[in-house]
């Protein structure tokens, strides 16, 4: 797995394109977690353009040339494919977090690397897989609904940190408890997320991003 660097240079490449190491086994065992992997890559790329309700297994089956049957061995239903699809997304995502934490810089810069993450998402064409979820919510299985929760949650959790810390070592300034900053965040790049979609326009959504990071440094350069 690469690194996040301080550069720009991009997070997600390594979160979207990660690969899963296996211990050694015999071929066929090797051969089919391969064919789940890759009904996942199609599956997310589905999902992160059309949306869980925008797909169905005939679009997976034609792109990799797979029966309808061969799909269902693999994943019984379109439920736990996606299911299945967030959790292997939100394991990426914590390893990138993981990976920020590693890099042991002040909240601002901790905030700036997560940032680059949607930015990245954006430039590939795609949105978060799990805001596109959460867009359906009311229309998703219960398990995906959990798993989708999850995700968030997680991702709360880890902002609420970084902006404790931020206002402790005095990188980042704002006003209110951080589990509301934290989620104000997600919201923020989650809608951002959205209207630069519409308008097919990446560097409307990087003005948003430099805009909220300008917001908790405002006061820092009065």
């Amino acid at each position: 797995m690469s690194r996040i660097l301080l550069t720009g240079k991009s997070v997600v490449k390594v979160f979207m394109m990660g690969y899963v190491e296996v211990p050694t086994m015999n071929q066929n065992a090797a051969q089919e977690i391969e064919t789940s992997e890759r009904i996942l890559d199609v599956a997310e790329r589905l999902v992160q353009t059309r949306g869980f309700n925008g797909f169905s297994y005939a679009h997976i089956a034609a792109e990799l040339e797979l029966t309808k049957p061969a799909l269902h061995y693999h994943f019984p239903n379109k439920a736990e494919m996606v299911r299945s699809l967030v959790a292997r997304y939100t394991e990426r995502f914590d390893r990138s977090l993981a990976d920020i934490d590693a890099l042991r810089l002040d909240s601002r810069g901790m905030l700036a690397n997560y940032t680059q993450i949607y930015v990245d998402v954006v430039r590939s064409g795609r949105m978060c897989l799990c805001g596109m979820l959460a867009a359906e919510y009311q229309t998703l299985p219960s398990a995906v609904q959990q798993a989708v929760m999850e995700f968030f949650d997680r991702n709360e959790t880890w902002l609420a940190h970084v902006l404790d810390d931020g206002r402790l070592d005095g990188s980042l300034r704002f006003e209110g408890q951080t589990s509301e900053i934290a989620r104000f965040v997600l919201s923020e790049l989650e809608g951002a997320m959205l209207l630069a979609r519409l308008h097919n326009d990446s560097e409307q959504f990087e003005g948003a991003v430099g805009r909220l990071l300008a917001g908790f440094t405002a006061v820092l350069k009065t």
